[in-house]
């Protein structure tokens, strides 16, 4: 059907993330894509402000609601097997890349090259801003493993493991990151009550 990509971008709220795990809450892929692009635009504003950067943070929340999108065909694919192997990661590269040209066909030509711009992901030397949505992608991970471990599921304990010591070596590149976790990273967990609390 001509001009259904946004009737099918509306269907991220669909697709279930984490897969093989059990979950106290079922996250979907529109939440994680908006709490991604949330964290992507703190990032920039953070190395603008306290790094004199000049990033676009616009720019980074806008690709970070659409960086996932091709899931919207192939799925969440689990972490582990999506890194398992070499051959595994390149392939499903390749499958994600075609998605996103499938998602693209749907859109009328005229505005097909702006969303093609959203959509373009250099993985040999992605830009700064890249580099921040995917620190932003993973940080959305750790805030769901915090968030199942409050609420007394040790399912995401190696997951969380794994995650920080991801995001310990993006801190290391990306000083952004390490700002985010020292000062907003704590606050994730609690109840709005205490959260609200003077």
């Amino acid at each position: 059907m001509e001009n259904s990509f946004f009737a099918i971008v509306s269907r991220m709220k669909y697709i279930e993330r984490w897969a093989l795990m059990h979950s106290s809450r079922r996250e979907n892929l529109s939440e994680h894509c908006m709490d991604v692009a949330v964290i992507a635009h703190a990032l920039c504003l953070i190395g603008n402000v306290r790094f004199g950067k000049n990033l676009n943070a616009e720019s980074a929340a806008l690709k970070a609601l659409y960086h996932d999108a091709s899931e919207i065909i192939t799925g969440d694919m689990p972490t582990p097997v999506k890194y398992g192997s070499e051959g595994i990661r390149k392939s499903y590269k390749a499958v994600e890349a075609q998605a996103a040209e499938q998602l693209l066909s749907r859109l009328p030509e005229d505005l097909r090259p702006y969303y093609a711009e959203i959509f373009r992901e250099d993985d040999i030397s992605p830009s700064y801003e890249q580099k921040l949505v995917k620190a932003a992608d993973k940080l959305s991970a750790l805030i769901k493993c915090i968030e199942e471990k409050n609420a007394g599921n040790h399912e995401f304990d190696t997951a969380e493991i794994t995650t920080r010591q991801k995001i310990d070596e993006l801190c290391e590149e990306l000083p952004e990151v390490r700002v985010f976790c020292d000062e907003f990273l704590p606050g994730y967990g609690h109840t709005l009550d205490t959260l609200l609390a003077g």
